[in-house]
This record gives C-alpha cells, sequence and structure tokens, in this order.
C-alpha cells in the first residue's frame, strides 16, 4: 500500500483528480485497477 499526501504532491494531485474526475474528494483508493472515491465507496 502506498499513501500520498496530494496537498503536498501536485504530481499525485493531478493523478488523483483523473481517478476522480476532477472531483477533490478523499480518498481515492485504487487497488489493482478499481477505483474507490470517499468514505462511502463510490467506484
Amino acid at each position: 500500500m502506498e499513501y500520498y499526501d496530494v496537498r503536498f504532491d501536485a504530481d499525485k494531485m493531478k493523478d488523483m483528480l483523473k481517478y476522480s474526475d476532477g472531483a477533490r474528494r478523499v480518498p481515492v483508493i485504487v487497488d489493482q485497477g478499481k477505483v474507490t472515491i470517499g468514505f462511502n465507496g463510490k467506484t
């Protein structure tokens, strides 16, 4: 597991926004190609 604090890493922020379709919601979890956004588990 890898954790990135996107507040301090601009490249990882860009990656997060790609996975979340531009939504600034955390966490964004990518596990074996499956993307889960937010604490409610929206996929």
